[in-house]
């Protein structure tokens, strides 16, 4: 079995959710989705994958949610798509997706789900 992650290495639920699949013995691709951000379409793909919607995907804490106005139920799909890869640091992580399927490891015990 492989596994993608979209892994952030400085946040502590990516770092246990990495440690799980290696623990387990899995073979996975690390996707450092703050360097290598993915387009509106994966993103898109991810959220079919993970039955969400994009405001459901998105870290509402962070400062470009605010900064953005984000919070505005106004703004489409598209638009919170687009605002999240013009600002990835607003995609909840880590994402795993195996041929089982995707999940967030929020908590990472939610990975041995697809595992």
């Amino acid at each position: 079995m492989s596994a993608i992650i979209y892994h952030n290495p400085r946040c502590t639920k990516s770092r246990l959710t990495l440690g799980i699949l290696e623990e387990k013995g899995i073979d996975f691709q690390i996707i450092k989705y703050l360097d290598d951000t993915p387009s509106a379409e994966e993103l898109k793909t991810l959220l079919g994958q993970l039955k969400l919607d994009a405001r459901s995907l998105m870290r509402t804490h962070e400062a470009p949610y605010k900064a953005n106005n984000l919070e505005d139920e106004s703004l489409s799909e598209a638009d919170l798509i687009q605002a999240m890869v013009d600002y990835p640091i607003l995609i909840e992580r880590p994402i795993v997706k195996t041929d089982k399927g995707t999940v967030i490891g929020r908590p990472p015990e939610n990975v041995l789900a697809i595992i």
